[in-house]
């Protein structure tokens, strides 16, 4: 009897001990990077490895530029795009979320993700492209911890230069010269719509780039970038 509430508690005990590691390695991992700039991230990791599949040679295109040497344009747009209340949330938008709960559950399936850019980074850091609600959940324990451990500056700072831009294409200056041949300061504000718009769908739109919807959503996003919020 004994042997079997022994393995009973190592069968319960086990998993939570690994959750919590993970969390562990984790906050480590976002405390060093309050101040160390990543070099890479889980996701621009499973894309080279799937780039090198068909090329072993393969590699991304990537340049970490600081926070000011990205043109506001581009903040300004992303943040009308993506997160309208990026400056104002702690990480997570509940309201973005039920929404997203009620369209999943209309479409009996998970579509939507209400996603904030934290939350969005917390994802291209550590996660896969999987969903699932137990994924979603792991989301956002990450969102708080580097909402705890980051101001909002730094979070920005962080996802502009880390986020999906292209096939191989990672980051606002990668984004900048491969799309438009110059450097991420110095992006017009409809070339930063336009690659705002991109992000939900980069792949797609970089071999779609004449997309009649990527052309009507650059124009609304033009229209709303006055009015968003930067860090």
């Amino acid at each position: 009897m004994k042997v079997l509430r022994r393995l009973l508690l190592w069968l319960v005990l086990a998993p939570i001990a690994i959750v919590l590691a993970m969390q562990l390695y984790f906050f480590a991992q976002i405390w060093w990077w309050v101040d160390h700039n990543p070099s890479s991230t889980s996701f621009m990791d499973r894309q080279l490895a799937v780039l090198r599949e068909k090329d072993p040679k393969a590699q991304l295109k990537h340049k970490w530029v600081p926070y000011n040497r990205i043109s506001s344009n581009l903040k300004r747009a992303i943040i009308a795009s993506e997160d309208s209340r990026f400056s104002e949330h702690e990480g997570v938008d509940w309201e973005a979320m039920e929404k997203a709960y009620e369209k999943n559950t209309r479409k009996g399936k998970v579509v939507a993700g209400g996603s904030t850019i934290t939350q969005q980074l917390a994802k291209n850091l550590f996660l896969s492209g999987e969903r699932s609600y137990a994924r979603k959940a792991q989301e956002v324990v990450i969102t708080y911890m580097l909402e705890y451990m980051m101001d909002k500056e730094r979070i920005f700072e962080i996802y502009l230069n880390v986020v999906e831009w292209g096939v191989g294409v990672f980051g606002a200056e990668a984004a900048a010269q491969h799309y438009y041949g110059v450097s991420a300061a110095n992006l017009s504000a409809p070339q930063a719509a336009r690659l705002a718009v991109m992000l939900p769908k980069p792949r797609f739109y970089d071999k779609n780039r004449g997309s009649s919807y990527l052309a009507r959503r650059t124009d609304l996003i033009l229209r709303r970038m006055a009015a968003a919020e930067l860090p």
